[in-house]
């Protein structure tokens, strides 16, 4: 197998990338969007891993099957994103306490 170098523009600008996306991060936090709050921090905290998954770990740059089993896994973390919001949103929350 050869080795595939990824130049320094390509990680500075991965790097870069994921600073403005961390800024986002820290904005969003800021902003009252209801029940869309957990969506938006989720949405960018995928798209930072898919980001560190391709160049940093070199998912692009591998194989085909660590591809599939790359996105197997995220398809996987879909699913249970999908679940632990359907949960999530379907529960009565009361405004007083248990006794």
């Amino acid at each position: 197998m050869s080795e595939h170098i990824v130049g320094v523009k390509i990680y500075v600008g991965v790097f870069l990338a994921l600073m403005v996306f961390t800024a986002l991060t820290v904005a969003a936090a800021f902003i009252n969007l209801g029940a869309f709050n957990a969506v938006v921090a989720l949405t960018i905290a995928v798209i930072k891993a898919v980001l560190v998954v391709l160049f940093f770990m070199h998912v692009r740059y591998s194989s085909k099957m660590v591809m599939v089993l790359v996105i197997a896994g995220f398809f996987w973390m879909g699913i249970m994103f999908v679940l632990t919001m359907s949960d999530y949103i379907s529960r009565v929350w009361s405004s007083y306490p248990i006794q």
